[in-house]
């Protein structure tokens, strides 16, 4: 038996924005979780670093953006690696220093939908229990079609609460849910322009871009 439910919760976050926050909530509340690790990237494997920011700028907005929610912390884990950051590394160091917690690896459906390109995916795939959450213009079912077998038995979606007994059930989620439809690169192009951005990250992230001038 587990003692604590933790979830991860990674990407390159440029910036963090309120779509991913809300996400997480509705995450810890339905699944019940102890706590979300918001991990930021440091070298992420399927993005062109041209629009990336630096990772002290990235990490540094995440913990702006986590300060008001108890159960969010940020992790450092990929940053201080200084290494191309692939999740199945990430996840064996998470799982060695919680080795009496089950972890939930958070992702959209999107980026499940591209999980047979990741580094050692089979691996991942076994590691860990997955939420896959809902994204406007994406269709959950098609999770489905991604992984075979063995791994279809233990599928199940979900729209609300989750009980006890359906965690113990099953190890892949797929959690319909009403998402904010905001891009990262949205709020880069804004803040680019000039445009405002109020509304779409915290205010303490939106002073942040502004004071560093961030993608401007």
């Amino acid at each position: 038996m587990h003692n604590k439910k933790i979830g991860l919760l990674g990407g390159t976050f440029n910036p963090v924005h309120y779509g991913h926050l809300k996400a997480a909530q509705q995450v810890i509340e339905r699944f019940h979780l102890h706590k979300i690790l918001f991990v930021p990237s440091y070298d992420p494997p399927h993005k062109t670093k041209k629009h990336i920011i630096s990772p002290a700028h990235r990490y540094h907005m995440v913990k702006l953006a986590v300060s008001d929610y108890p159960s969010f912390e940020p992790s450092r884990i990929e940053i201080d690696a200084k290494e191309k950051s692939y999740s199945i590394v990430t996840l064996q160091k998470i799982k060695k220093s919680n080795p009496e917690s089950r972890i939930f690896f958070i992702l959209g459906v999107d980026a499940f939908l591209e999980i047979e390109t990741w580094k050692d995916y089979k691996d991942l795939l076994e590691s860990c229990s997955f939420i896959v959450i809902s994204r406007p213009g994406y269709d959950l079912k098609d999770a489905k079609e991604i992984i075979g077998g063995k791994f279809q038995t233990k599928m199940l979606e979900v729209s609300s609460d989750v009980g006890e007994q359906s965690l113990e059930q099953a190890e892949f989620f797929l959690l319909h849910m009403k998402s904010l439809d905001l891009a990262s690169s949205d709020i880069r192009e804004r803040s680019h322009k000039g445009k405002s951005i109020h509304g779409m990250v915290p205010k303490e992230v939106e002073n942040y871009i502004k004071e560093n001038r961030l993608y401007s």
